[in-house]
């Protein structure tokens, strides 16, 4: 039984790390005009991750860890103002910020932590004024048992999330951290502003502009000019079937799951909008700099995908996604005001209103164990589909579907503008998605 509490929150107090402020970086910058236009719904994109401490820390251990992890990281010390000219960083020597706290009894520490982590996602930061990092600790028998990173996007996108949390995993159990030099914000920031940098953005958004004048005009072109739906309703599929499949896809055709789900989702669209083209905004890591890999910051953006022709043959088009998808990962790093201003520029773009997201693998909650592997009927028998919220209206979006992990399975989580997208035609969408997937899946086998 779970010892219900309140939380105990306390501030863990640091010292001694690097200061200084200087312009936004790219992914900073986006995030922030993201975040801020979605008012109460920011707390959406926020970033969050924990582990299983086994055995148990004392408390004064895993403050040490944190103190250690945000020295390492400038991003967990920033906060952002809104300056004359551009978005600035801010960069802390000092500070604190919020330890929150549950108890419970050993046995019921993974139940107490699932219910925590989704308690600390659903909390909102200012990032202009306060540090963008809450740290959640599960607590049983005087030591914590499970620990809990939540932080704003504005820190860190989910492969820094993955980073961050790789590097505390080591320092819990006794080990080092990696003796690499990480790019810090500001370093990301200065070589933005280089010759080399503007170069990079220039290439960029040549490569978005090209694109955008060479697809479909709507990919919905029945439903195209309607006013939004007040409401954007958000459907969750949840696929133990899927999980299987696109792993088997990817390893029988050769190319990445991603690609696949890209795919799927592509000739999902075409049923449903006719539009012989597809064009998603599809989120990169963009860890190509030196100093990057390891990197804890937002670093991620949109590249954008131009696939063309989606009808026929599925492992054809996987193949061909394979390839679109690496030109949109190789021009994902720019200056996105800049990208803005060239598309307004533009007499007419084509529809890049609609987004997919893979998150597989970034933002562990529970240590996620991968389906059971069995016959794919079987496991798709226990699809199920979830109508779990409603979203305010999303400027310039017809939808976004998120791919995520979960217990045994994979879940797509999509948030669309009924307007353009009725509930009936998303159900229609995700479970055509798992059709192609895994109707390929076992033509593989």
């Amino acid at each position: 039984m779970i010892r219900e509490t309140h939380g105990v929150e306390s501030e863990l107090v640091f010292a001694g790390a690097r200061a200084g402020t200087g312009p936004a970086t790219w992914g900073q910058s986006a995030i922030w005009d993201v975040v801020r236009r979605l008012g109460d719904d920011a707390a959406r994109y926020n970033v969050s991750g924990g582990l299983r401490l086994d055995p148990p820390l004392p408390m004064d251990r895993v403050a040490d860890i944190i103190r250690a992890l945000l020295r390492r990281h400038d991003s967990l010390r920033t906060r952002l103002a809104d300056g004359d000219d551009r978005l600035q960083q801010v960069v802390h020597a000092e500070g604190a910020v919020p330890v929150h706290t549950r108890e419970c009894a050993p046995a019921d520490v993974i139940d107490t932590a699932y219910a925590f982590y989704h308690e600390l996602q659903g909390m909102a930061f200012d990032a202009e004024r306060e540090l963008p990092v809450r740290v959640g600790v599960v607590v049983a028998e005087g030591r914590v048992g499970y620990l809990i990173l939540s932080l704003s996007h504005t820190a860190t996108d989910g492969w820094g999330l993955r980073n961050l949390l790789a590097e505390c995993g080591a320092l819990c159990a006794g080990g080092e951290l990696p003796e690499e030099e990480l790019l810090q914000p500001l370093e990301e920031a200065a070589f933005q502003q280089s010759d080399k940098g503007r170069r990079q953005d220039s290439s960029a958004r040549r490569s978005w502009v090209d694109k955008l004048t060479r697809g479909p005009e709507s990919q919905f072109p029945e439903r195209a000019g309607r006013p939004a739906a007040d409401v954007f309703p958000n459907a969750v599929l949840n696929s133990p079937a899927l999980a299987l499949a696109l792993d088997r896809v990817a390893s029988g055709l050769a190319v990445s799951p991603n690609a696949v789900l890209l795919a799927a989702a592509a000739a999902a669209a075409a049923r449903l909008g006719g539009a012989p083209d597809a064009v998603f905004q599809v989120v990169v890591n963009n860890r190509f700099r030196p100093g990057m890999a390891g990197a804890v910051n937002t670093i991620a953006q949109e590249g954008l995908l131009h696939l063309p022709g989606t009808a026929g043959d599925f492992a054809g088009l996987v193949r061909r996604t394979f390839g679109a998808a690496l030109s949109a990962q190789r021009h994902a790093y720019y200056d996105k005001l800049a990208l803005e201003r060239d598309i307004a520029q533009l007499r007419a773009t084509c529809d890049h209103s609609c987004f997919v997201n893979d998150t597989r693998g970034l933002m562990p909650i529970l240590g996620y164990a991968a389906p059971a592997d069995e016959p794919l009927h079987r496991a798709r028998a226990r699809t199920t589909l979830t109508w779990p919220v409603e979203h305010a209206p999303r400027r310039n979006t017809t939808f976004a579907l998120d791919a995520q992990d979960a217990p045994g399975s994979l879940e797509l989580a999509m948030t669309a503008d009924a307007a353009v997208l009725p509930r009936d035609d998303m159900e229609r969408f995700l479970y055509g998605i798992e059709d192609l997937v895994v109707g390929e899946a076992i033509k593989l086998s």
